[in-house]
Formats: structure tokens, sequence, C-alpha cells
């Protein structure tokens, strides 16, 4: 890979998107960002298995689940990805059920929950991602009656969007400082949120554009750059292992979806006729009964860093991922509920399972496997982990921009454990 590869980045509105990306103020409650469920701290991610967003407090694996009347209503039903080369021309869909994707269904460019009413002018896949968080009740929009945000959002989803751009423009300097990043604005009264999704998508791509790792060392002529147990999982990645008949190309995924039979917990991602707490995963979208309980293929790069695993997070550290992956009905057997990572949230420990009370429900879901089991050596999966951990890159925790010290709204900023390294 090289930058070529990459769309290109406005410094100017990478560095704009660096000050959004860390500002709660693009929450309807003003009380959480984008990087309170993707901090760089945890791998982008937030270290647990279902995210706490709106309601919640802290950060990263001890964030907990709130208190009082403030508290979550429901656990973010998906685990959070990270977002590690998102800026790839070859991307063509994202999100765990592929919702949103390049595509002319609505004569817009792309398919997405917004269907037609969503903006236009995007950049990238990556930038008109950015906009569904903001607007998602439990994640940053907040709960009815809250904010005019989450008001909005029940009429209709792109009612919130211009109540957010307006928020943003006549707070602080932001105003200003889109009129210098955006060529096309005259005054800040066009800022539009089509304009801030441009700027969290080239603040993401310069900070988490990553190919600096051990592997590219050695695609790039470099062969001594693995290990030699690094090598020997490279050649069982590639070959008798079959790993890469689905993690292939520059970004180890084929963008398609597969059924892995991951033990199943939380609210689910049902339709909304579904009366069940699980999740259908690729059939919401496709609404094809084949595609019952896929989901996409994640790239791995960077892969060591981003646990919890799996499109609920139900698998902790990576090699219990790998072991999945050879026996998942052995792993499924092995899997208590200890396993996955949830902050204690007492009022939904009846829903967080409640999924295993339906009998047949789990059944279906166990019994459906795309991938093919297989019996390795110890000494084979040490070597196939070892391989996945020399995917990450040399740079992956040197952010460039890092987590600026303020942000022109004056709202608290989420450092983590790196602390701010720019000025606002």
């Amino acid at each position: 890979m090289s930058w070529d590869d990459f769309f290109a980045v406005d410094m100017a509105q990478a560095e704009l998107g660096q000050l959004l990306f860390y500002d709660p103020i693009l929450s309807g409650n003003q009380n959480i960002s984008c990087a309170t469920c993707h901090h760089p701290d945890f791998g982008t991610g937030d270290g647990l298995s279902l995210g706490i967003g709106e309601g919640g407090e802290g950060l990263g694996p001890m964030r907990t689940a709130g208190t009082g009347d403030a508290r979550i209503r429901k656990r973010i039903p998906r685990n959070a990805p990270g977002l590690w080369n998102l800026g790839h021309r070859d991307l063509t869909l994202m999100f765990h059920d592929g919702r949103l994707s390049i595509a002319d269904t609505y004569e817009n460019g792309f398919n997405s929950p917004a269907e037609e009413w969503l903006p236009a002018g995007f950049d990238n896949l990556l930038a008109a991602q950015a906009v569904f968080p903001l607007v998602a009740q439990f994640e940053m929009g907040g709960n009815p009656k809250e904010n005019e945000i989450a008001g909005a959002i029940h009429d209709r989803i792109d009612a919130a969007w211009p109540i957010l751009a307006k928020r943003v423009r006549v707070t602080g300097d932001y105003g200003d400082r889109f009129v210098a990043a955006f060529d096309h604005l005259e005054t800040s009264e066009q800022v539009t949120i089509t304009e801030i999704a441009n700027a969290l998508s080239a603040f993401m791509i310069h900070e988490w554009t990553s190919f600096d790792s051990a592997f590219d060392a050695y695609l790039a002529g470099d062969t001594a750059a693995l290990t030699a147990q690094e090598a020997r999982g490279m050649e069982l990645f590639y070959g008798n292992a079959n790993c890469a008949s689905c993690h292939s190309g520059p970004l180890m995924t084929d963008q398609k979806f597969h059924a892995l039979a991951l033990p199943p917990f939380g609210p689910g991602r049902g339709r909304k006729f579904d009366p069940y707490a699980r999740d259908v995963g690729f059939m919401g979208e496709s609404d094809a009964l084949e595609d019952a309980y896929r989901f996409r293929t994640p790239s791995l790069r960077n892969v060591a860093l981003t646990a919890p695993y799996g499109h609920n997070g139900g698998m902790p550290t990576l090699r219990k991922m790998i072991e999945h992956h050879l026996d998942p009905v052995g792993s499924w057997e092995r899997w208590t509920p200890e396993m996955a990572a949830l902050p204690d949230a007492p009022w939904l420990e009846a829903t967080d399972f409640v999924i295993w009370q339906d009998s047949r429900e789990i059944a279906r879901q166990r019994a459906r496997i795309d991938i093919t089991p297989m019996d390795l050596p110890e000494a084979d999966i040490d070597a196939i982990e070892a391989f996945l951990r020399a995917l990450t890159g040399e740079t992956a925790r040197q952010h460039k921009l890092g987590i600026p010290a303020i942000v022109p709204s004056g709202l608290p900023v989420e450092f983590g454990w790196s602390g701010p390294k720019t000025e606002g």
C-alpha cells in the first residue's frame, strides 16, 4: 500500500476534524464525543464488547453505565470497530451489517439508513459514515425530550443534521475555521453537516492510516522484517489455514459477510418488526434468509490493538478469536458470559442474555457457520497469532495530531492515558 491508495487529505480540514472528533458538541446532550467510543488509547475502539453511549460515564474499559435518570437505557448493540485505514479507495461498505455502501440506490451515491434523505457532497464513504452515530439515540443523539437533536431524530433522520451544523458554526471560532478550511465557503452560515463530516473524515484518514508494519516491510522486500515464527504464521495464513479466503487484499478483508456462530448477547439489532433481542446481521440489510447471522469481514490491520473481537466483542483476546475460527462449535460450548466485557448495569441484566432462553433461536445461530473447522497444533496457532501481531504498524501508537488540549466549545476533552498533544 501507499498513500496513493487513500483519499487525499487537506490538512486544514484534518486539523478542524481533530477538534470536532474530540468535542462533545456533536452529541445531543453535549456530553459524549466520537472519541468516547473510538479512542486512540484503546486501538481506536473502546475496549468493551458492547459500547456504553449516551448516559455513560468515563472512558474505555472503565466506562460505567451511568447513574440516576441519566443512566443508559440500552447498550449499543454492536462492538465499536477500529478506525484504521477507512480512507482506502477500495472500501465499498461500512458497519458490521453493511448498511452503508457505495451505490446508486437513492441517486446520492450511497445506500444508507437515510435513504433519499442523505445530504449530498460527502468526499468519500467514511465521511458519509460519520454522520450516522450523531443521530443514533443510544450512541450520541440522546433520548426523546432530552434535547432538540433527539426530538428531531424522531421526526426524520435528516432533521437533526441542520440543527447540529448550526450549533457548531455559531460556537467559538468554529465558523471562521470552516471558512478558512473549505474554499467553497464564503460565510460561516454556509456550513452544513456535509462539511462537518468531510472534516471528520479528513482527520481520521490522516490520523489512522497505517501501513508501516513488519508485514509491509516484508512485502517491500525486507525478508528479515518477520521473525521465523511470524513468517511461518504468514505461510499458514495464506496457505493451509485458509485465513486469506476471507481476509484478502491490502486491507485483509473480502468486504463480504460470513456467519461465525459467535455466542450472542446484548439487546440485539433486529428489524423494526423483529420481536427478538437478536442480531440478524446482513439479513437486516439484504432481507435474504441465507444472510442471517452473517457479518462483514473486518480488516486485520492493527488487529492486535482492537480487542475484544467479533461483531459483538464476544471474544476477549486475539488467541480466543483464532481458536473460534478453527473450532466454532467447540468455542461456543466453552464460551461463558464472563468473557464479555460488559460494564455493570443491573437494570439491563434481564435482557443482556435473554436470547439464551430461546432454545430455537440459539440453535439457529449455533448452526449458521460459513467457515470450515480445522485442527491445528498449538505451535501453528502460536505462529498465526504472531503473524497477526506483525500487522501492527510501527507508528500506530504515535498519532500524528493527537488529542487537542482544548476544543472551541470549551467542553471537556476525554484525554485517556495519553493526555493532550496539541493546543486547540
